[in-house]
């Protein structure tokens, strides 16, 4: 199972996702173009010395990382979507992807995802933020495929 990023924004949030994967057992993916510097001391200053356990691949654009990902389903992460990620089955294999903070993914990125899912929140709000929405995501996934570290 992998997380992939696409045109993420803040350095925190990555760092944020950086540390999660690390200490999950999970590779990042990062689409760019980045909104920030990949030195961006924020980026470290989030993931700390977690940084050094995470599996990191960086993707010149979305092409490069359809050509990278070998088949695996991509699971797009949407406010848009109809179906919670909880009446959903997860695969070991499965790529999760999320938007970019400020817009999500374009319909051409979302026509190519294998499905898209929701995290159920309160209408009253628009979305959570992107490391705490990779956060529940990846713990369902890996929980109903019995991945979870031990």
């Amino acid at each position: 199972m992998r997380i992939a990023l696409y045109e993420p924004e803040i350095a925190g949030n990555v760092g944020a996702v950086l540390r999660l994967g690390a200490c999950l057992g999970v590779a990042v993916d990062l689409i760019e173009p980045l909104g920030f510097a990949w030195d961006d001391r924020r980026v470290r200053r989030t993931a700390m010395d977690y940084i050094d356990h995470v599996s990191v691949t960086r993707h010149a654009d979305f092409a490069a990382f359809q050509a990278a990902r070998a088949g695996a389903r991509l699971i797009l992460f949407t406010t848009k979507a109809t179906r919670s990620a909880y009446d959903f089955r997860f695969e070991a294999d499965d790529v999760l992807l999320f938007g970019k903070e400020s817009a999500g993914v374009p319909q051409g990125v979302a026509d190519r995802c294998d499905i898209g899912l929701r995290l159920p929140i309160r209408a009253e709000v628009r979305s959570m933020n992107l490391a705490t929405a990779a956060a529940l995501a990846l713990g369902e996934a890996l929980r109903q495929t019995d991945a979870l570290p031990k």
